[in-house]
């Protein structure tokens, strides 16, 4: 059952992600016709946040990682970072693309370059393509490891910009929708209740998809050290 628990899972966060699309578009209540220019684009927003949240989490695991493997060398530190950087672009991607899909309904343009909080998020999407094919391209070793360690280190500072963001810069993005430390925060229940079943899956999700990508890490590993000992013993 334990090894089994990575695909447990991704499949019932990707079932509960699904679910969630689902009420999105058929069961949550629609918005206010007088509050935005495209209102059925708004249900969208039940996916795009929750993927940003996992996204979130992703990335938060690709800075623990390169902690670990930077000022301790640690191997699992390394397969942290992997794990984080795969999951992070997978669900960033996910979050930029639902964002573009509302911001061409609602704004008649799918990117606002002149809004942080769209640009800060744009950022780490790119941070962690670049350290995905990055590691594919380049050779597995220390110095590599060191390299992009650092790029996650540094990289992280845009985690925290990016949720203060639309605190300080709301020029485009919405503010926040819950935790916004005022009852204009508030979400209608069965609002609330599809984007909490999101964020839950998203993030039951990720857990699935660090597990498999650590897992596959983990054997790249041993495969590497075992063809070291054939050569050595050659």
């Amino acid at each position: 059952m334990r090894r089994r628990a990575p695909e447990i899972f991704l499949g019932l966060g990707f079932a509960g992600i699904m679910t969630t699309l689902y009420l999105g578009l058929n069961w949550a209540p629609s918005v206010s016709i007088d509050a935005f220019e495209s209102p059925a684009a708004q249900r969208i927003f039940y996916w795009h946040v929750p993927s940003a949240w996992a996204a979130f989490i992703a990335f938060g695991v690709l800075f623990f990682g390169s902690v670990l493997w930077f000022f301790k060398r640690s191997p699992l530190g390394w397969r942290l970072h992997v794990a984080g950087t795969e999951a992070g672009l997978a669900c960033g991607l996910m979050a930029v693309w639902s964002g573009c899909v509302w911001g061409a309904a609602e704004w008649g343009t799918p990117w606002d370059w002149s809004d942080v909080r769209l640009n800060t998020f744009g950022l780490l999407t790119l941070l962690a393509l670049f350290l995905v094919l990055g590691r594919q391209s380049q050779p597995d070793g220390v110095e590599t490891r060191d390299t992009f360690s650092t790029f996650g280190l540094y990289g992280f500072v845009l985690v925290p910009l990016t949720y203060v963001a639309t605190r300080i810069w709301q020029i485009r993005h919405p503010g926040p929708v819950i935790a916004a430390g005022d009852d204009g925060g508030s979400l209608q229940s069965s609002m609330a209740l599809v984007l909490l079943i999101g964020a839950l899956s998203f993030t039951v999700f990720i857990i699935g998809h660090m597990l498999i990508s650590m897992r596959i890490t983990h054997l790249e590993q041993r495969l590497e050290q075992a063809q070291k000992s054939l050569d050595g013993g050659n």
